[in-house]
């Protein structure tokens, strides 16, 4: 069942039944209010004629009977019935109502017992104890409410004109809100159920409003937005890796022909080093670019709260056992622990830093470099700053694009891929990577990552 259809039905049936009681409540409230009310008539009716008997001294049947005519139509179909201490009968009504039980009502009458009510059908019955001038008199009464029935058939049938008015109003009222209620959600699921993952992706319009449905229509598109990452990913995954690794496999190639045509042993044992480190380096492209891939199809890569300066030491000493004249000078403007520690793949991060700290060595004409730490607003900064041939400002937009290489790298090795793969991982970890020259003599890579 639909979302409108049931706000519409639980609507609708909760108002319902609560004014069908309500009005319910009405009606036994009036109808019990008529009884108590035409009691107590019947009630000062015996209490009258009583004190009225009492006055006359001797009884004159002419002037009760008269009296009789004159109140018989007080009550509508009365019986009235009076009796003296001793239980006898002293005066009767004209009329020929029967009083059933009137024995028994009689008998139950005392000076515990003053007051007794009953019905017959729709007659209402009362029997009274009365004492009056020092003597106990007992009165019983049967009546007809004509009146008050006719008032309590009326309110019943304007309480159901007016419940059945009211249902066909809640009803259309309750469609209607119900339709407003629910537009946005069927916009929404709509939206959904015709969701291309071919086509561009476009998020569902969502208003400043702070309703389920606006939070839930953001969350979809939070939702879509991964999704249509991954899946774009997956689509592509085959041609993104093919085109990353074509061109370094390729160098590969032509590197193993250079050696097979090649007969000086001391030149293919030189190649054949060159050829190992580009290998190495190959390696190292394939294990970043899993867990790239990993990162960017929603497997969340493990994270580990590490510090980022000794991280790096072990780098530059890894690196300085390689290039055994070179250098790096490590600077900190932020020194407490807390201020150095941040979440991240450390596999990963560490990729990058080599990659980077591996093209300060190999662009640096002074075999210097130095990698200084500084903090900014809950982040860490570190740049790594190296003298030596810079990257023109023309290159600069082209700086982190697949294969490019700037005119400072030629008779320079490398697959034009480091610093594509650098930016990647940096944006991986929510960082970003800068680059700016100084002087124009050096240049100077910063990357800036959160602590939390």
């Amino acid at each position: 069942m639909k979302i409108r259809n049931k706000i519409t039905i639980y609507f609708s049936v909760t108002i319902l039944l609560i004014t069908g009681f309500a009005f319910l409540l009405i009606y036994f409230l009036y109808a019990y209010n008529r009884e108590e009310e035409f009691q107590m008539r019947q009630k000062e009716k015996i209490s009258s004629t009583l004190q009225l008997l009492a006055r006359i001294k001797q009884t004159d049947n002419e002037l009760v009977e008269e009296i009789d005519r004159l109140t018989i139509n007080s009550l509508f179909d009365e019986k009235l019935l009076l009796f003296n201490d001793k239980k006898e009968l002293i005066y009767s009504s004209l009329d020929d109502t029967p009083v059933p039980f009137s024995t028994a009502l009689l008998s139950s009458l005392n000076a515990g017992n003053r007051w007794i009510e009953t019905k017959d059908g729709l007659y209402d019955v009362v029997g009274v104890y009365i004492e009056s001038n020092g003597r106990v008199y007992y009165g019983l009464s049967k009546a007809f409410d004509s009146f008050g029935y006719a008032k309590l058939r009326y309110l019943r049938f304007i309480l159901f004109i007016t419940f059945m008015v009211i249902s066909i109003i809640i009803i259309l009222v309750s469609f209607f809100l119900s339709g407003k209620i629910t537009q946005p959600l069927a916009a929404v699921t709509q939206k959904i159920s015709h969701y291309n993952f071919d086509a561009k992706y476009e998020p569902i319009y969502v208003n400043s409003s702070k309703n389920e449905v606006s939070i839930l229509a953001r969350q979809f598109n939070k939702l879509m937005q991964r999704m249509n990452e991954v899946y774009s990913f997956q689509k592509h995954a085959i041609h993104h890796i093919s085109h990353e690794l074509k061109t370094p496999i390729a160098v590969l190639v032509s590197n193993f022909e250079r050696i097979e045509n090649e007969t000086d042993p001391v030149k293919i044992k030189s190649a054949i080093s060159i050829q190992k480190e580009d290998t190495k380096n190959l390696g190292g492209i394939i294990n970043a670019l899993l867990e790239i891939a990993k990162a960017e199809s929603g497997t969340v890569s493990k994270q580990d709260h590490i510090r980022i300066d000794e991280m790096i030491f072990d780098v530059a000493d890894e690196l300085q056992h390689i290039h055994h004249d070179f250098l790096f000078s490590i600077e900190y403007e932020a020194e407490k622990e807390h201020e150095l520690t941040l979440p991240a793949n450390a596999g990963l991060l560490r990729s990058a830093f080599v990659n980077l700290m591996q093209n300060a060595v190999a662009y640096s004409n002074d075999n210097k470099a130095g990698i200084k730490f500084t903090n900014a607003e809950n982040a860490i900064q570190i740049s790594i700053e190296n003298r030596g041939d810079i990257i023109t400002e023309k290159e600069h937009q082209y700086l982190f694009q697949h294969f490019v290489r700037g005119e400072n790298s030629k008779r320079k090795r490398g697959f034009g891929l480091g610093l594509v793969l650098v930016h990647k991982i940096i944006a991986l970890h929510n960082g970003t990577v800068t680059y700016k020259s100084r002087n124009n003599t050096s240049n100077i890579f910063t990357i800036t990552l959160p602590l939390s």
